[in-house]
């Protein structure tokens, strides 16, 4: 005896009628068009207001006129008057005293990236491979020197090192601010983006190769040189690179710390700004610019080749 399946029939023959208010559709259409023309525009608009100053600073570089108020033509005689020291009067300075300033800037700044190269790669690999109390403080300090303005660090280091050498002068020395301030003030801030950077790389290393050389025999310091530092060597470099053109670039440390015969070429720059803007300052600029990009292209270059060697 089979069982006769039964026809279906809907639970409800009514049907509901949906009424849609067409204007209120448009209406929200026309919202989500201006959306979309809204996220395409913004990013134009806020790369254009960062970029502009800049490629218009870089332009009048090239101006054939004293005057910044017009261009005139182009020229590459700024560059020329630099090089060769034949700077005009309106100028108010001289080539000599420009690679002086420069010159301050790069012992600075070796001084500052190999110090804080060193600091900051023993930082990055204590709080990716250390387990000690305290850890979880130092790595929330780490980050300070980074989200801090720049203005609050440099009244903060002065006031600190009045208060040393206040007490230095009490006890019969005679410091002054110089290249010792300057340096460790560059230090400061600039450990902190070697250490992040290093420990970026020590969380793309495989543990078990430091492991494996030390099953074989190797002794920790052994291991260190011949298998932990060639590999975080890459970060190891693009945290100096970085540092070193953080430490060429800055201005607002500088100008706190710095004392006689210690004045670098951002700080030199500023003091010609206040008199005028000059040709050559726009010159000089521009090649302060080109050499951070170059530097700062050069470490994220050995960062991508890393990341795509490991991927």
């Amino acid at each position: 005896m089979t069982e006769s399946a039964a026809p279906y029939t809907s639970a409800s023959s009514r049907v509901d009628e949906i009424y849609v208010n067409e204007g209120k559709v448009r209406r929200d259409m026309n919202v989500r068009r201006v959306g979309k023309i809204g996220l395409l525009i913004q990013p134009i608009a806020a790369y254009f207001f960062l970029w502009a100053p800049i490629v218009i600073l870089v332009l009048f570089s090239f101006n054939d006129s004293r005057s910044t108020a017009s261009w005139q033509g182009f020229t590459t005689r700024w560059y020329t008057n630099i090089f060769n020291n034949i700077v005009g009067s309106e100028a108010r300075f001289s080539t000599s005293e420009m690679l002086q300033s420069f010159s301050s800037s790069i012992i600075v700044a070796v001084a500052a990236t190999a110090i804080a190269t060193t600091l900051g790669t023993l930082v990055g690999m204590s709080l990716a491979r250390g387990n000690y109390p305290g850890k979880r403080i130092v790595d929330n300090l780490l980050f300070l020197p980074v989200v801090i303005p720049e203005i609050t660090q440099g009244v903060s280091l002065l006031i600190f090192f009045n208060l040393i050498f206040g007490f230095l002068r009490d006890v019969g020395a005679s410091p002054t601010p110089g290249f010792g301030t300057v340096i460790i003030g560059h230090v400061v801030f600039s450990l902190s983006y070697v250490a992040i950077v290093v420990r970026a790389r020590f969380a793309d290393m495989n543990p078990k190769l430091e492991e494996a050389a030390q099953d074989l025999g190797a002794t920790p310091w052994v291991t260190f040189w011949r298998i932990t530092f060639p590999l975080i060597l890459p970060g190891v470099i693009s945290g100096a690179l970085l540092a070193f053109t953080l430490s060429l670039d800055d201005f607002v440390i500088t100008f706190f710390l710095s004392g006689v015969g210690s004045t670098t070429l951002p700080v030199f720059v500023f003091g010609l700004l206040r008199t005028s803007v000059t040709p050559e300052i726009n010159a000089i600029s521009t090649i302060i610019l080109i050499l951070s990009t170059l530097l700062i292209g050069i470490a994220m270059s050995l960062q991508g080749r890393e990341i795509a060697k490991n991927s």
